[in-house]
């Protein structure tokens, strides 16, 4: 696969999207029920994010409006107050948006001239002259599980354990060594590996975090970053293997990465218990009994509805064709790349776009043939670039909190849940201790239970999944914290994202 030319997806509205932390560590928060705009908030949610919409960049600075994932804008009034509305002119709601050298973002309203600014608890723009009060922080509001692309050397960062090193030398980010979790800690970020090292100022993985693996992040809309010790030097890929280090003379570009959230690519298993995987360039056979590059898929869905789309490891999508053949030689906006998703026991069913089932042929190829799906258009289907879990939903992350001995749903930092395969599509969770997640009777969990429970995953587009507990019902996040597992049917407080 060094020979891929792995085209770059466009910007996703959850690229473009940040918290906004002010000088006394608090979020710039919405009131949708109040119509006004507070600093009250210490922690990242749904009311706390904001959507970068840029209308000209230049450099150093972007015009730009905030806009809530609710739809209304952040505008400023000619008194100085704001509030939460759609704009009245051309010109109501736009800022100009400054990068600075240390990372820190100001917001200078376009008409008025004076910067946004809060003391501690309301928000203004009140004054003319700059001052650190007008200083915010932009955190990224991505899921905190990323890959970092060089557009400068047009390859992937991937963590290498066995020399405790990390290259930016990935042409296509299929490996779950490619994935990283960016927690956010003090102002600072810290970048743990899929074996859960982290990266240290001195270019190695250590096994814990510290002082030493504090990165400072500097971002600009659309998802381009940059890391730095804080104290001149920058994080970019140097000598001929692209080692990821600590320098201070990056060329031109070389030090910003683009920060996606990692891409689901799966493996899928025939009836006969054989690995789909792309060969003579282009078809599609069940016939490898292991698992190869070819073999893997990324998956990813349209507005995150039951329709996917299967892009293979040759940069090509798979696509319905002639003579009922399924090809990956598709591009992303043909229509027969489209497929719509069915599960059956932690099984998929693909349908194709002309109503047909996806199935295998007597002589192993991959085809679309069955009006009625049966057995043999039933697929095992395996996370191949993901040993762990941090889910998300509507209120926050799957975490312990030490204030509880029950699993919690609200947290803003996540806990890994490690993945033990059992059965197609049927999962152990393990916690990071080793233990295993219990349930009681109550539909509540507990991190350690000593016997392994079996957790059935479905997804539900590119990193939206379901959970089907030992229960009996879809794992779900309650308004109160408590991660629950008691709905019959799937409903918003049962989607995660991944």
């Amino acid at each position: 696969m060094g020979d891929v030319e792995w085209m770059q997806r466009l910007p996703k509205p959850e690229d473009l999207r940040v918290g906004l932390i002010s000088w006394a560590g608090s979020y710039l928060t919405y009131e949708p029920y109040k119509n006004m705009v507070t600093t009250t908030t210490k922690g990242l949610g749904r009311r706390q994010t904001w959507e970068i919409l840029v209308s000209n960049e230049h450099d150093t600075q972007a015009v730009v409006r905030l806009r809530s994932l609710q739809g209304l804008y952040l505008l400023c009034e000619a008194d100085g107050s704001l509030c939460y509305d759609r704009p009245r002119t051309s010109h109501h709601g736009c800022f100009l948006l400054r990068f600075h050298r240390n990372g820190k973002w100001t917001l200078q309203c376009i008409i008025s001239g004076r910067y946004l600014e809060s003391d501690g608890q309301d928000v203004f723009c009140n004054s003319r002259v700059l001052s650190a009060y007008h200083m915010w922080t932009p955190r990224p509001a991505l899921h905190v599980h990323v890959i970092l692309y060089s557009p400068f050397n047009h390859c992937y960062a991937r963590a290498d354990p066995t020399v405790g090193r990390v290259w930016v030398d990935a042409p296509v980010p299929c490996l779950a060594e490619c994935g990283f979790l960016l927690h956010f800690q003090d102002g600072c970020y810290h970048l743990e590996t899929s074996t859960h090292c982290f990266l240290s100022h001195l270019d190695r993985l250590v096994s814990k975090p510290s002082p030493q693996t504090a990165f400072h992040m500097q971002v600009r809309p659309g998802g381009h970053v940059a890391l730095s010790d804080g104290e001149g030097g920058m994080l970019y890929a140097q000598g001929s293997r692209l080692l990821l280090g600590l320098g201070s003379n990056p060329r031109r570009g070389e030090e910003w990465f683009i920060l996606q959230r990692c891409p689901t690519w799966v493996s899928l298993r025939a009836k006969t218990r054989k690995f789909l995987s792309v060969v003579y360039d282009v078809e599609i056979y069940a016939a490898s009994e292991h698992l190869t590059p070819m073999s893997l898929f990324q998956l990813e869905s349209i507005n995150d509805r039951p329709i996917l789309q299967l892009r293979s490891a040759n940069g090509c999508y798979l696509a319905q064709r002639r003579h009922r053949a399924v090809l990956a030689n598709g591009h992303p906006l043909e229509c027969d790349t489209f497929f719509r998703m069915h599960w059956k026991f932690g099984r998929i069913i693909l349908q194709s776009p002309n109503g047909c089932f996806l199935g295998i042929a007597p002589n192993s190829l991959l085809i679309a043939h069955a009006s009625i799906p049966g057995p043999n258009e039933e697929f095992g289907i395996r996370l191949a670039n993901r040993p762990f879990l941090a889910l998300r939903g509507r209120y926050g992350y799957v975490g312990i909190s030490s204030g509880h001995d029950l699993m919690q749903c609200n947290m803003d930092q996540p806990n890994c849940i490690h993945l033990l395969p059992c059965r197609q599509g049927i999962y152990h969770f393990q916690a990071q201790g080793g233990s295993f997640w219990s349930i009681t009777s109550f539909g509540t969990f507990r991190p350690w239970g000593k016997f392994a429970l079996n957790f059935c995953i479905e997804l539900q587009g590119s990193n939206l999944l379901t959970v089907l507990a030992p229960n009996g019902f879809y794992m779900r996040s309650d308004r109160s914290g408590t991660l629950l597992a008691d709905s019959e049917d799937i409903t918003k407080e049962c989607i995660w994202e991944f």
